[in-house]
Formats: C-alpha cells, sequence, structure tokens
C-alpha cells in the first residue's frame, strides 16, 4: 500500500487549486521582499581590501571586472574549513551555471575564501567549475560576517569566532565608489540552490535525515 494519502483526480484538481492560490501569493511576498532588498540604502565600502586572484593581487572594485554588479559568495575553506564545507560545495554545483548568464545582466559572480590561492584553484579544479574564485584577507570576512552579526538577533556562539559562513554579499559600483547593498548568510542563502527547490517539488520533499547528504559530487560513489 502507498504510504501517502491516495484520492482521484478530482480530489487532486481541487487541492491543487487551492495550493496555487497559496503559491501564487508566496510570488507575490517574493517580489515584494526583493523590492524591499533592492531598496536597502547602499553604504560606502571605505576599507581597502585586497584579493588574490590568477591575474595578480586586485582590489574590491576590480573584482567588478567592468560591471557594475558584484556578487560575492563567502565559502567556507580557510583555517577551520581545509577541506572545504561540503554545503557551500553543494550549493556551488548549482550556481556555477549562472556565471556568464548573470555577466550579460551586468551582475559580476565570484566566489571569496579564506584559503590560499593554490588550494581553491585545486579544489575548483577537482569540482569541475568554471568560476572566479579569489583569496581574500581575513578582513574581509571578518567584517562583513560582523555585519551580518550586528544586524540579527545573536545566535549560540561567537561569529566573530567563526569567520568561515555560508553567505551571499552584494556591492554596486557608481562613480568610482563600491557599496555594500546587501548580504545574508546560513538559510537566507537557500533559495540560491536549486536542488533545495527541487526536493520541494519532489513527491517525498527534503526528507528528515541528513546523515552522509549532501556529499561532494566525487564522494557518493556507486550509491
Amino acid at each position: 500500500m502507498p504510504s501517502h494519502r491516495v484520492g482521484t483526480r478530482e480530489q487532486w484538481a481541487a487541492a491543487y487549486r487551492q495550493l496555487r492560490i497559496e503559491e501564487k501569493d508566496l510570488t507575490r511576498r517574493n517580489e515584494e521582499l526583493a523590492r524591499k532588498r533592492q531598496a536597502l540604502p547602499w553604504v560606502p565600502v571605505e576599507q581597502e581590501y585586497r584579493f588574490e586572484t590568477n591575474d595578480g593581487i586586485k582590489t574590491l572594485t576590480e573584482l567588478f571586472d567592468g560591471r557594475s554588479q558584484l556578487l560575492v559568495r563567502h565559502f567556507m575553506h580557510g583555517p577551520k574549513t581545509p577541506a572545504g564545507c561540503a554545503g557551500c560545495t553543494f550549493e556551488t554545483d548549482n550556481l556555477v551555471g549562472a556565471v556568464s548568464h548573470l555577466a550579460h545582466r551586468d551582475v559580476t559572480f565570484i566566489l571569496a575564501s579564506r584559503s590560499p590561492l593554490e588550494v581553491l584553484n585545486a579544489y575548483k579544479a577537482r569540482m569541475g567549475w568554471e568560476i572566479e574564485w579569489v583569496s581574500c584577507e581575513d578582513a574581509f570576512d571578518r567584517d562583513f560576517y560582523e555585519i551580518m552579526h550586528v544586524s540579527t538577533p545573536r545566535r549560540p556562539g561567537n561569529m566573530l569566532d567563526v569567520m568561515e559562513l555560508m553567505a551571499l554579499s552584494a556591492f554596486a559600483l557608481e562613480d568610482g565608489v563600491v557599496y555594500h547593498a546587501y548580504s545574508t548568510y546560513d538559510r537566507g542563502t537557500e533559495a540560491l540552490n536549486a536542488t533545495w527547490q527541487l526536493l520541494d517539488r519532489a513527491p517525498k520533499g527534503r526528507g528528515t535525515h541528513f546523515d552522509g547528504w549532501p556529499r561532494k559530487r566525487d564522494e557518493y560513489g556507486t550509491q
């Protein structure tokens, strides 16, 4: 016997009509949140951050690569996560395909981590990713984690000690000035991950047990 409730096509259609109303309400709410997110005040970035890239040392301004918008995915790869975060890897698998599309909407998208550049390059090659991944100063992660920390209720532990966290920061470049526009972390990045969205639409959803999942793609084996 199926473990889930079984019904007729008519029962399904009636339930689906109600669900569609709620899904449309959620779509409108998400559009409203996007407008509010984009309406946040821009804050000038006064610190002169330096990043190690495959083209030499660059400033935050130079990371825009000629565009006016920059999305930086803070990736947990550094002194506290020297093997690279499985969750960040899982999410990045879902993001790399967006790089060229974003570039044609005036947005540069990169990864930034605290590990040395050669370590990040090796990991990127292992994963088969085509994306710019830069090595950042400790101050870059610390400062933007602090911004998120003071802007939200205190969570257990000391975020400033962690300094490696799933996060996304958005910047704008206008008249030669870099502005911080938005940041989010932990489950705030969840909507970026297409796999979660697909699981939410699968018959059994995300499930409740996550031992050994997600893994890095090359660690699943044949199962």
